[in-house]
């Protein structure tokens, strides 16, 4: 591959830590397509003969099918893809193969190769994202007026609807799709050209190439272009802050499933047993979405260490950017599949999601609020005042809806029975009608609107 600059090959241990190929086999897709709009540019632009680029094109569709069915023999000592590819081509049409690299290097190869590969994989986790949303959306319909405590510091805090808790990860992932989509349109700009560092003499059509790979256009710097890998940080940093909101969801789904909560309950389907306890049911799907997180950390992690000190252009430690984020989005896939999985089987325990979500006097802050509403009792005082009264539930060992009146009348005379009507769970939920709020009719409204908006966006893939 060297040429003539070498006299002998690489020790064995050169070998074993320059090559690529275990995992870079994976933009064998990416490679070939990018090597077709190689040389059907350079023959539209005259460097080739277009019999050598039939020729090619012809050899790399072979390739394709090759690799597709499994039929390609990948040899380490090749190092990468490109080398296994170009190596295969010559095998296939001989000397016409070596015209390929004219006007590029693997410094700009890879990149381009890379970046496709990246863009296919938001595109699958943007599809993915909305599959989940989609779920969640449709559990939080069907239980848009099923009552749950809402929890803050983990301590009952206000009673909500479980539809409205489900609706909270559909607004988390719409931010991770967002965020996806922002590093795919900056992503979106082709490095094919480039070559080494400097660019080429030859007059390239790097528009043609770029459009027919999908770019929106050419990078402006060949430089930044080879070396550029902004685009594996930032899908790796949307990539975790979603792996975030996953992780979050299914330590809800931990503790709801525990017995000592009790509110929910996963199927034998994302459940296991244990080997020595009969009895235990597992949420084990639910733990290894928290772990893999880590993974998808760590891999951020790692490509923002290696990439700090680099000077340009093109360093060989950059070939440490797809092993990491290539692992990472595969278990992010996988992460998205498996809380889909989850959200669709998830059975609440509805009464006992109800009683919940009255304890610990959830609803005080609906009796604060009916003392300003009705009394024009200043916000601080009120809050005072039904402290006392909740330290008076406590006292004698009763909710704050089953507390006789004149014992609220003793921290405030003019409190009448009328207070009752918002001292109930269901009553309390039905009162947050403000936008955002966790009224039934609101999360009717929400769940619906999602579901309309995510099922017009299916259709127009």
């Amino acid at each position: 591959m060297w040429g003539g600059r070498f006299a002998s090959g690489p020790d064995a241990i050169m070998e074993e830590i320059n090559a690529s190929i275990d995992f870079d086999r994976r933009l064998y897709a990416q490679d070939i397509a990018a090597s077709k709009a190689h040389a059907a540019m350079l023959a539209k632009q005259g460097i080739i003969a277009r019999d050598d680029a039939v020729k090619i094109a012809r050899g790399l569709d072979t390739i394709l099918s090759e690799m597709e069915g499994g039929k390609f023999r990948f040899k380490r000592a090749l190092e990468d893809i490109h080398m296994n590819v170009e190596a295969r081509l010559a095998d296939l049409i001989g000397p016409a193969a070596g015209r390929l690299h004219t006007a590029r290097s693997r410094n700009d190869q890879v990149a381009t190769d890379f970046k496709l590969w990246v863009r296919d994989a938001i595109d699958a986790i943007d599809a993915a994202l909305a599959g989940y949303q989609h779920t969640l959306a449709e559990k939080a319909l069907a239980h848009a007026a099923t009552v749950m405590p809402g929890f803050t510091h983990l301590q009952t805090a206000q009673p909500v609807t479980f539809g409205h808790h489900l609706l909270a990860y559909v607004e988390m992932a719409a931010r991770d799709r967002s965020r996806f989509a922002d590093a795919r349109k900056r992503l979106n700009e082709s490095p094919l050209g480039s070559a080494a560092l400097a660019g080429t003499s030859f007059p390239l059509d790097r528009t043609m190439t770029a459009k027919a790979l999908g770019f929106d256009r050419a990078t402006a710097n060949s430089l930044d272009a080879v070396s550029d890998r902004d685009f594996v940080l930032e899908t790796l940093a949307a990539a975790s802050i979603a792996a975030v909101h996953l992780s979050r969801f299914a330590e809800e789904i931990v503790i709801w499933c525990s017995p000592l909560a009790g509110l929910a309950r996963l199927s034998d389907k994302f459940t296991t047993g244990s080997s020595i306890m009969p009895q235990k049911r597992n949420p084990d799907a639910a733990e290894l979405v928290r772990a893999k997180t880590g993974r998808i950390f760590g891999a951020l992690t790692a490509l923002t260490v290696v990439m700090k000190g680099l000077p340009l252009a093109y360093q060989k430690d950059m070939q440490e950017d797809k092993e990491g984020a290539m692992d990472a989005l595969s278990a992010l896939t996988l992460c998205i599949a498996a809380m889909t999985g989850m959200a669709a089987d998830l059975k609440p325990d509805t009464a006992r999601m109800k009683t919940a979500a009255g304890a610990g006097y959830s609803t005080a802050t609906d009796l604060a609020d009916w003392l300003v509403r009705t009394l024009k009792i200043p916000f601080r005082e009120a809050h005072h005042i039904t402290g006392h009264i909740v330290a008076a539930a406590e006292r004698a060992g009763l909710p704050l809806e089953k507390l006789p009146l004149a014992t609220m009348q003793a921290a405030e005379p003019r409190i009448t029975k009328a207070v009752f009507e918002v001292l109930s769970v269901e009553r309390s939920v039905a009162s947050r009608v403000s936008y955002g709020g966790t009224a039934p009719d609101n999360v009717r409204r929400e769940a619906k609107k999602w579901l309309k908006k995510l099922d017009k966006t299916a259709r127009a893939r």
